[in-house]
């Protein structure tokens, strides 16, 4: 990989965990980010050192722009260079719309969506030093179609798929591509947040043409693959990982 660095944003755990242990797999030394789980940061960490990389661990909410500043310096202090950007840190309040205070609104929209603007900014200006890279977000089907209690978290995830457009018109002369994957339900930690989580989980699991719920790694498969070079003429796309269940709404 020739050294090449990769930044999972939220990779304690979760998703974004398995997608930095898939890059790391490939070669790549990691930047764990989190939030509020050292201890799994740590682990994680741990992780990915045994493959044989070398990782560094910051804590950094994404969603306040003087962290988001640190967190870069730091990537630049430690590595020098950036090659992947994957921006998965996600969080949301679970409200109906008429429930919902603009604290509510300010905590969803900035970690899901103003993070994306300037980690964004931030990665292209390391990126370009070394040629270029690639950014992928993590998105949700409810950017799309109703959900309930989802307001805030569909909104914020529809600007993350508008800005990976502009984001992959803008970055294209750097040499950077940028894309997203939106996933269907997929058993997590976070789905645990959700007050019709079983509700949710029924759904996936008997309207899903696929025959099984979304797992973990098929959305790690998505950002692998939108991460390859064979996914470069790819760009500003928002590719469904849902076993189809999307196309019964």
């Amino acid at each position: 990989m020739d050294d090449k660095v990769a930044l999972v944003t939220g990779s304690s755990r979760g998703i974004g965990k398995q997608i930095a242990l898939a890059l790391a797999k490939k070669g790549y030394h990691i930047v764990v980010n989190y939030a509020r789980s050292k201890g799994k940061a740590l682990e994680t960490a741990e992780e990915i050192e045994a493959l044989g990389v070398n990782t560094h661990v910051v804590r950094a909410n994404v969603g306040d722009t003087e962290k988001v500043q640190k967190l870069f310096q730091e990537i630049e202090e430690t590595f020098g260079r950036l090659d992947v950007f994957v921006n998965n840190a996600a969080s949301g309040v679970l409200r109906p719309a008429l429930e919902l205070e603009e604290k509510h609104w300010d905590w969803t929209m900035n970690i899901n969506s103003k993070a994306l603007l300037f980690c964004a900014q931030k990665a292209a200006a390391l990126m370009e030093k070394n040629g270029g890279g690639k950014i992928v977000s993590l998105s949700s089907i409810g950017s799309i179609r109703y959900m309930k209690n989802y307001t805030a978290v569909g909104v914020s995830k529809a600007a993350v798929e508008a800005l990976t457009r502009y984001l992959a018109v803008e970055l294209a002369e750097k040499n950077i591509v940028v894309n997203a994957v939106s996933g269907g339900a997929v058993d997590t930690e976070a789905l645990n947040h959700f007050p019709n989580r079983d509700q949710l989980l029924e759904e996936a699991k008997s309207r899903t043409p696929a025959g099984r719920m979304v797992e973990k790694s098929d959305l790690v498969h998505g950002v692998i693959f939108l991460l390859s070079e064979e996914a470069s003429m790819i760009r500003g796309q928002t590719l469904v990982v849902d076993g189809g269940m999307s196309l019964l709404s």
